[in-house]
């Protein structure tokens, strides 16, 4: 069964929320160019996190009109994974701009593309491993999680 553009836009939400807080989390510590004390780190990394899921929402609305022209409807998996360039590039533009509220222009590009890849790669590999292992009835049901 394909995703759904419900299914979709739930999944991208709930691996973020999840997935991408528990490894933003983690790598904040030890994130290269971070700004001043841990705290302001973590505060600008979930606000990063939280632009990236807002942001990934209209993505999914793109992805779903260019799905649209392919016979199954469906990305490969491999597309699945590349689509982190030109959203890491959107998202790079954003806060540099500083159109990315409460973070300013205080984001280092090491300390962004550390990050960016690090949750990108996690939620990708969750969702083309545990999460199809794990929740069969996720992939019945067009991707919708309720």
């Amino acid at each position: 069964m394909i995703p759904t553009l419900a299914g979709r836009l739930q999944t991208r939400i709930f691996v973020l929320a999840t997935v991408g807080a528990l490894l933003t989390a983690l790598v904040v510590p030890v994130l290269p160019g971070r700004p001043g004390s841990l705290g302001m780190a973590y505060r600008t990394a979930f606000l990063m996190l939280l632009a990236v899921m807002a942001v990934g929402l209209v993505w999914e609305l793109l992805y779903h009109l260019l799905m649209q022209f392919r016979w199954d409807k469906d990305w490969p998996t491999l597309f699945g994974l590349v689509t982190m360039v030109p959203e890491g590039a959107v998202m790079w533009l954003l806060l540099n701009t500083g159109l990315v509220p409460g973070v300013g222009d205080h984001v280092s590009a090491s300390m962004f593309v550390t990050m960016f890849v690090v949750v990108w790669l996690g939620q990708w590999l969750f969702l083309n491993g545990p999460m199809r292992v794990l929740s069969v009835r996720w992939r019945l049901r067009g991707g919708r999680l309720l």
